[in-house]
Order: structure tokens, then C-alpha cells, then sequence
């Protein structure tokens, strides 16, 4: 089917140094322009952040650092990338979210004003969740192939849940899937340390994220001024830090878990 469209519709998405909005950088950017009459242009680069890409992000996507040391930096093409998405309105999967405020923190950094306000934001994942809940109610009915009966009280969503996850296992046990690299795998089994391994999604070390491992099993800052230092390494040069913590609005988890931390340290 052709889109009904009054003006250019830009899909677009970016990968990144990682996943803060304020200080990462994008590593390679993708856009498909849908012209008026549905016609298709395509303008994919890769992008020298400026800054190291951790080896843990370039696992996920593919870029390592040295994939990117001659490529033009965001700022040497952004005039480029203006022009190209010029009166185009912009969509993308979670771009809202993320790919929409990354890119215009890149064009401000490059001296380029990107005007969102003519612009329609079109964020595909929000459709998907929109019209496929993705909600306790709508598993029920999808794997149990019957309505939730006084959904939201807990015993019910409790006995739900219980009913979902051995209905899972019956119906993706032995299922093949590709994972992130292409490879084929069988990640449902009737075996609860898999299962935790596989619906743990994070390395936080603490409940909220603030500190988590990086690739050598080590405790590291998510956030701030030492984001992606050791807890360690932070602690030993810096001590006030963790008393800045301490009396911080920090989760009292958290407050646990780097004090946990400090005492390991004498």
C-alpha cells in the first residue's frame, strides 16, 4: 500500500556510543526519505563520535572504534543530513523516546538549529503497543485463550501470571530464534536459571541502575561525572563521592549496595 502523505515522511534510525540522550554520540546514522509520490532514498553513514565507543555497546552493534576513525564526524555532516531530511516529518521505533532527542542534541552541538515544531513525530512502537497491549490482560488472553477475571486485584494477577508463565514454556519450549548476532537458539526451556538469564535484560548491580557491570564483572557508574568508572577507582579518588550518595536522593538499595562496595575496599 502507498501512505497518504502531504509532505516527506523520514524513517530513521541511529546507533550510539550508548544510551544517555545528553552526552552519547551517534556512530552511524540510517534514514529512509518516503517522498510524496512514495518513491524511496536511502542515506546511510557511519559517524567518528569523537569520543570511544565502549566495547560493550560496540558488541550489540558491530561499530568498534576503528570501524569509525576516518569517517566524518556529525558536525562535518550535518549540513548534509539537514538538507536531506528538509521539510520531512520523522518516525522511527522508540524514536521519541530516544533516536528524535539524540539527533537534535547532534545538530545543536554542530551549530545547526533542527526545528522540531513544523515537524509530525511518527514513533512506530507506540503504535505496536497502542494496538498489541502488551499488558497482563491482553497475556492472559493470549496465552491463556481466556479473559482475566477481576484483573488488578493481586491474588488474580498473581494466579494469572502463574498461569501465563507455564503457558509460555508449553508453547516456546524447544522454539528456535535467532538471537541479536544471527545465531540460532533455543532460549525457553523448563529450566528456571535460564530463564532468569534470559528475562534479566540488565547488569545493574542495584535495583534502580545506577551502578552496574561493565564486561570485566566489575561495578561501575551509569550516570554523572564518572559514568562508566569503577565504584572502586571513584571511591579510592574521590572518597566524598560516596558521602555525596549517602545523603543524595538515592534509592536506599542503592545506598546499600555502594556501601556494600566500600567496605570490600578495606
Amino acid at each position: 500500500m502507498n501512505l497518504n502523505l502531504t509532505k516527506p515522511l523520514a524513517f530513521f534510525d541511529l546507533e550510539t556510543t550508548g544510551i544517555n540522550v545528553g552526552s552519547d554520540r551517534i556512530v552511524e546514522i540510517s534514514i529512509v526519505r518516503v517522498n510524496i509520490d512514495n518513491t524511496t532514498d536511502i542515506l546511510t553513514k557511519k559517524v567518528n563520535p569523537t569520543i570511544p565507543i565502549p566495547e560493550f555497546t560496540s558488541k550489540i552493534h558491530g561499530i568498534y572504534d576503528k570501524d569509525v576513525a576516518d569517517c566524518n564526524t556529525f558536525k562535518e555532516l550535518a549540513p548534509q543530513l539537514s538538507q536531506f531530511l528538509t521539510n520531512c516529518d520523522l518516525a522511527g521505533f522508540n524514536s521519541n523516546k530516544f533516536d528524535v532527542p539524540v539527533l537534535v542534541e547532534e545538530f545543536l552541538r554542530a551549530d545547526i538549529d533542527f526545528d522540531l515544531r513544523n515537524r509530525k513525530l511518527i514513533d512506530v512502537q507506540n503504535i505496536f503497543h497502542t494496538m498489541e497491549p502488551r499488558n497482563l490482560t491482553a497475556a492472559y488472553k493470549f496465552y491463556c485463550e481466556k479473559p482475566l477475571i477481576n484483573a488488578h486485584s493481586a491474588e488474580a494477577d498473581t494466579l494469572a501470571t502463574y498461569e501465563i508463565f507455564k503457558a509460555q514454556i508449553a508453547r516456546y519450549e524447544n522454539t528456535e530464534v535467532e538471537d541479536e548476532k544471527g545465531n540460532k537458539i533455543k532460549p525457553v526451556k523448563n529450566d528456571m536459571a535460564a530463564l532468569s538469564t534470559l528475562t534479566t535484560r540488565t547488569k545493574n548491580v542495584d535495583l534502580a541502575g545506577r551502578i552496574v557491570y561493565n564486561e570485566k564483572g566489575e561495578e561501575i557508574f551509569s550516570f554523572g561525572k564518572h559514568k562508566d568508572k569503577t565504584v572502586k577507582e571513584v571511591f579510592t579518588k574521590e572518597p566524598s563521592y560516596y558521602n555525596w550518595m549517602m545523603q543524595g536522593d538515592f534509592p536506599l538499595y542503592t545506598k546499600k549496595i555502594i556501601t556494600q562496595i566500600r567496605l570490600s575496599m578495606k
